[in-house]
C-alpha cells in the first residue's frame, strides 16, 4: 500500500515550470504543485489536453504548447512563463519516450527518436530556463527525471539507458556551470513506475511479477510518490543540494533488472 502524499513542500509565492505535463509523473508533479500554492506552466505537445488540465487547475496554470525538439519554440515556452506570472523559479524537466530495441535490432529512427526526446530536448529546456534565472537575477531550481536504467542496463532498452546516462552527465556539467548564478540543478531518478510509458509492460502478468520480484519493495511506484522528491529537490529546503540525482526505486537499483528475453 502506498501513503497518501499531502503537500507538504510549500510553493507559495513561487512560479514553476513543468515540461512533460500532460500525464505521467509529470502530471503528478503539477498536481502537486498547484496543491502547494504553486502559479505553473504546464508544457506538453497536445494543445487540447493542456487546455483541459488547465481547466481543472485553475487560474494558476497556463498552457504551453511545445515541441521541446524545437529550440525556438522552447525558448518561446520559457518567455510565456515569465511574461505571464514576472519570474520563473524552479522547473522540472519530464519529457521522453521509449523504444525498445537490441542494439543489432533497433533502427536508426527509433534511436534519434529517443536521444532527441530525452537530450536534445532537455537541453532546449536547461538553456533556456537557465538564461531565465539569470536574466533574473534571483537564482532558482532544476529538476531533471532521468531514470535508474541510467545506471542499471537491460535488455532491448540501450536507447533510452544511455539517453538517461546522458542527462545525467548533463545535469552534472549544468550544476558546475549555473552555481556561480545560485541555480542548482539536480536529477530525481525514478525506478519503475505505473505510467502510460509503462502501461503496456505493466499489463503483462509475466513480466510484472518479474519485475516485482526484482523490487526490493515488491512493486512499482505510483506517479505520486515521485512528486515528494521532486519537490524537495525543488524547494529552498534543498538549497545546498546540487549536482546529484536522488534515486526512487523502491530498492530495484540493489538487484538490477530482470532478464525479460523469453517473456517477450
Amino acid at each position: 500500500m502506498t501513503k497518501q502524499q499531502g503537500a507538504d513542500w510549500r510553493y507559495d509565492g513561487k512560479v514553476a515550470l513543468v515540461v512533460g505535463a500532460s500525464s505521467g509523473i509529470g502530471l503528478a508533479i503539477a498536481e502537486r504543485l498547484i496543491a502547494s500554492g504553486a502559479k505553473v506552466g504546464l508544457a506538453a505537445r497536445r494543445a487540447d489536453e493542456l487546455e483541459a488540465l488547465c481547466k481543472r487547475l485553475g487560474e494558476r496554470a497556463i498552457a504551453l504548447p511545445t515541441d521541446t525538439g524545437d529550440n525556438d519554440q522552447v525558448a518561446q515556452m520559457v518567455d510565456r512563463v515569465a511574461q505571464t506570472f514576472g519570474q520563473l523559479d524552479v522547473a522540472f524537466n519530464v519529457a521522453g519516450v521509449l523504444r525498445l530495441g537490441s542494439i543489432i535490432d533497433l533502427s536508426a529512427e527509433d534511436w534519434d527518436t529517443v536521444q532527441d526526446s530525452v537530450l536534445r530536448g532537455t537541453f532546449f529546456c536547461l538553456k533556456h530556463q537557465a538564461a531565465q534565472m539569470i536574466c533574473q537575477g534571483t537564482g532558482g531550481a532544476i529538476v531533471n527525471i532521468t531514470s535508474v536504467s541510467a545506471q542499471i542496463p537491460a535488455h532491448g532498452a540501450c536507447a533510452y539507458s544511455a539517453a538517461k546516462a546522458g542527462l545525467e552527465s548533463l545535469t552534472r556539467t549544468a550544476a558546475l556551470e549555473l552555481a556561480d548564478h545560485d541555480i542548482r540543478v539536480n536529477a530525481l531518478s525514478p525506478g519503475l513506475v505505473t505510467t502510460p510509458l509503462t502501461e503496456k509492460t505493466l499489463s503483462r502478468g509475466p513480466i510484472i511479477e518479474a519485475y516485482n520480484r526484482r523490487i526490493a519493495m515488491g512493486r512499482p511506484a505510483e506517479t505520486l510518490e515521485m512528486t515528494g522528491p521532486a519537490l524537495f529537490l525543488g524547494s529552498d529546503e534543498a538549497s545546498y543540494i546540487t549536482g546529484s540525482s536522488l534515486v526512487a526505486d523502491g530498492g530495484w537499483s540493489i538487484t538490477g533488472y530482470p532478464d525479460l528475453r523469453a517473456l517477450r
